[in-house]
């Protein structure tokens, strides 16, 4: 899962990437509004954490220009800002949760855990497709009840697939979600990731659909 977050406070945007790093997302930082503001329209993120106070440009007007474009990635604001007027004007405009300052960073994890979870049609941290089954909280996935040693990567593709049973997502999807803009999108690496996981999972769960992306086939269909 690719999360950005938009905060000026370079220690407290450093604290977040390394805590959501830790469980396994991919953490883009953005330092003002403005810059907020274009990767979070050029760009596909899970979910976003925005703070409302920021340079160049407020996050408030950011959160309203996101959805006036009809954006909707879950969005969570997190700012010094603790009145109840303040929360109201924020879900107002459209943030789909609100975390004041100072704050936990489980509290800020299992938040957006939830945002991701509502997002993609799931009530619960665990997803499960036939044998496999992915529990989000504790980043642990296990086949037929043995637990499955997997790779970061190869976690937050299997967690992607898992978000999106039965849907064809492209190698370009896949990249755009697991890997920060930094990664060479003409890599090979999403195959050998894939072919990784086969040979660790139930046999046949993840399909090739030629010149569209893979699928994660749910139990009793054909792919």
């Amino acid at each position: 899962m690719r999360i950005l977050v938009v905060e000026d406070n370079a220690d407290v945007a450093r604290q977040i990437k390394t805590a959501l790093s830790r469980e396994h997302y991919v953490v883009d930082i953005a330092a003002d509004g403005e810059e907020g503001q274009f990767l979070g329209e050029t760009e596909p993120y899970d979910a976003i954490v925005l703070d409302l106070g920021l340079p160049k440009k407020d996050g408030l007007s950011v959160l309203q220009h996101w959805r006036a474009c009809g954006s909707e990635v879950p969005v969570l604001i997190l700012t010094s800002r603790d009145t109840w007027r303040e929360k109201v004007t924020g879900l107002r405009a459209g943030a789909d949760d609100y975390l004041p300052k100072p704050f936990e960073f489980e509290e800020l994890l299992a938040r957006l855990e939830a945002l991701i979870r509502r997002a993609s049609g799931h009530a619960t941290s665990i997803l499960s497709c036939g044998k496999v089954r992915l529990d989000a909280s504790g980043a642990r996935v296990t086949v037929d009840g043995d637990l499955v040693d997997l790779t970061a990567l190869e976690y937050r593709i299997l967690q992607y697939l898992m978000q999106h049973q039965g849907k064809v997502v492209s190698k370009t999807e896949l990249i755009e979600h697991i890997y920060d803009q930094s990664f060479d999108r003409d890599s090979n690496v999403i195959e050998v990731l894939i072919n990784r996981l086969r040979g660790k999972l139930t046999p046949g769960l993840i399909s090739t659909r030629r010149g569209l992306g893979y699928q994660l086939d749910k139990p009793g269909t054909d792919a």
